[in-house]
């Protein structure tokens, strides 16, 4: 009688922790899905307006043609300063290296 107690509870347990985390995923993923069609705003900068974000407290830098906040990432940077060169301005060659342009004009690879 015991055993069957036992297995009965742990059953229940069991049915009620694969249930719930499901439902509450699934309400969270409809709220943030139904809420990022009516709030969606569309952030559109210029470069003027990146360009003042040029110094190590307030680092911005353009990477094939989106914005990156990278305050934050300024002092773990493995090559240091690096980051600062183009700070507030296009990073394009300096993350892809200059190689990345001349992708242009390969005509094949070896």
């Amino acid at each position: 009688m015991f055993i069957i107690v036992m297995s009965l509870f742990i059953a229940a347990a069991l049915a009620i922790s694969i249930l719930i985390p499901r439902t509450r995923k699934s309400a969270i993923a409809n709220a943030a899905h139904t809420g990022s069609k009516a709030h969606k705003v569309s952030n559109v900068y210029t470069a003027a307006e990146v360009s003042v974000h040029n110094k190590r407290t307030d680092c911005w830098i353009i990477i094939k043609d989106r914005i990156y906040d990278v305050t934050s990432y300024v002092e773990e940077h493995p090559g240091g300063d690096a980051i600062l060169t183009h700070a507030g301005d296009d990073s394009t060659e300096g993350f892809f290296g200059y190689s990345f342009y001349l992708n242009g004009y390969c005509l094949e690879r070896v």
